[in-house]
C-alpha cells in the first residue's frame, strides 16, 4: 500500500467532482476528425507558425502497462509513478547511500512523500502523475500548467544559457533547443531531497535532467528523460514516458491542503 500517500488524493478528487462541473464536457477546438466524427488521434502533428511541432494541449500520462492504484478501478497509475525505473533494464545504478535512502523511505511507507505532504513534486514525479497538465507553447517559452496543486513550470526556448549559480528550487531552471522536430530541454538547479517517484528514489541538487519532447502525431506525446545525477547514481540513466491528449475537458482547481485529513491515517513509523 505504498501508493496510498499519493493515490488517496486522486481518489478524493475523482469522487468529489460534481457531475456538472464547469467545462468538463466543453468540446476541444481544432480536433481533426474521422469521417464518423470521432477524433483522429493519428492525424499529423500540429505545427506552430515557425514550422515547429506544437506541443500545446491538455495531456495525461498513458497508463498502458501501468497498475491499478491502491483503490482499484478508480485510476490506473503509470508504472513509473510508483517506480521511475519500472521499465528500465537492470534498474537504477545506485550509489549505496541513495539505495539506503530509497529503502528507508519505503520502510516508512512513503510517509514523507511530498505528494502526500502537499509539497511541490519533482519534474520526474510530475511527468508520471495521473492528474492532467496543459502545455502552452509560444515563441521563446513553453509553459506547463499542472492541475496538481495548481503548479506551473517554465521552459525557455529563447536560447538563454542555464544559470551558473542557480538558487535551488523544486523544478530547477529549464532551457530548451530544437533538434529537428525534437525539443531538447536541459534542467539544473534542483533543491536537495526531491523524490523521483513514489518509492522515494532520490533526485539531488547535483542532477542534470535532459528531456527530449516529441509529438509523433496529434494524439501522442513522447518524453525521453535522461538523469545525470552523479551524487546519487554511478552513471546516467534514461527512461521514456508516453502521454496522450485529453479532449473535451479542462483543468480543475485542486488545492491539496484544503480540508486535508488523510495524512493522520497513513501507516508509518
Amino acid at each position: 500500500m505504498r501508493a496510498i500517500a499519493t493515490a488517496l488524493p486522486v481518489l478524493l478528487v475523482v469522487l468529489t467532482l460534481p457531475a456538472n462541473a464547469q467545462w468538463l464536457n466543453h468540446p476541444t477546438a481544432g480536433v481533426p476528425r474521422l469521417p464518423d466524427g470521432r477524433p483522429n488521434l493519428t492525424a499529423p502533428t500540429p505545427r506552430s507558425a515557425d514550422g515547429r511541432p506544437d506541443f500545446s494541449g491538455l495531456w495525461e500520462p498513458d497508463p498502458s502497462g501501468g497498475t491499478p492504484s491502491a483503490f482499484g478501478a478508480v485510476v490506473t497509475l503509470p508504472a513509473e509513478f510508483e517506480n521511475v525505473a519500472a521499465r528500465l533494464k537492470g534498474g537504477l545504478p545506485y550509489r549505496q547511500w541513495a539505495l539506503d535512502l530509497r529503502n528507508a523511505r519505503q520502510a516508512d511507507h512513503g510517509k514523507d512523500n511530498p505528494d502526500g505532504l502537499c509539497l511541490p513534486l519533482s519534474i520526474l514525479q510530475l511527468h508520471s502523475h495521473p492528474f492532467p497538465r496543459r502545455i502552452m507553447q509560444q515563441p521563446g517559452i513553453l509553459a506547463i500548467l499542472y492541475e496538481k496543486d495548481i503548479d506551473y513550470r517554465q521552459i525557455f526556448t529563447d536560447a538563454r544559457p542555464l544559470p551558473r549559480d542557480p538558487q535551488p528550487s523544486f523544478f530547477g531552471y529549464s532551457s530548451g533547443t530544437w533538434d529537428g522536430d525534437t525539443l531538447v530541454v536541459q534542467t539544473i538547479g534542483f533543491r536537495e531531497g526531491l523524490w523521483a517517484d513514489g518509492e522515494g528514489n532520490p533526485l539531488t541538487e547535483s542532477a542534470k535532467v535532459t528531456e527530449r519532447f516529441r509529438r509523433p502525431n496529434f494524439g501522442a506525446l513522447e518524453i525521453q528523460i535522461t538523469v545525470d545525477d552523479p551524487k546519487a547514481y554511478t552513471k546516467p540513466w534514461t527512461i521514456t514516458l508516453n502521454h496522450r491528449i485529453k479532449l473535451d475537458t479542462e483543468l480543475l482547481e485542486y488545492v491539496c491542503l484544503e480540508n486535508e485529513k488523510s495524512r493522520g491515517h497513513l501507516v508509518g513509523k
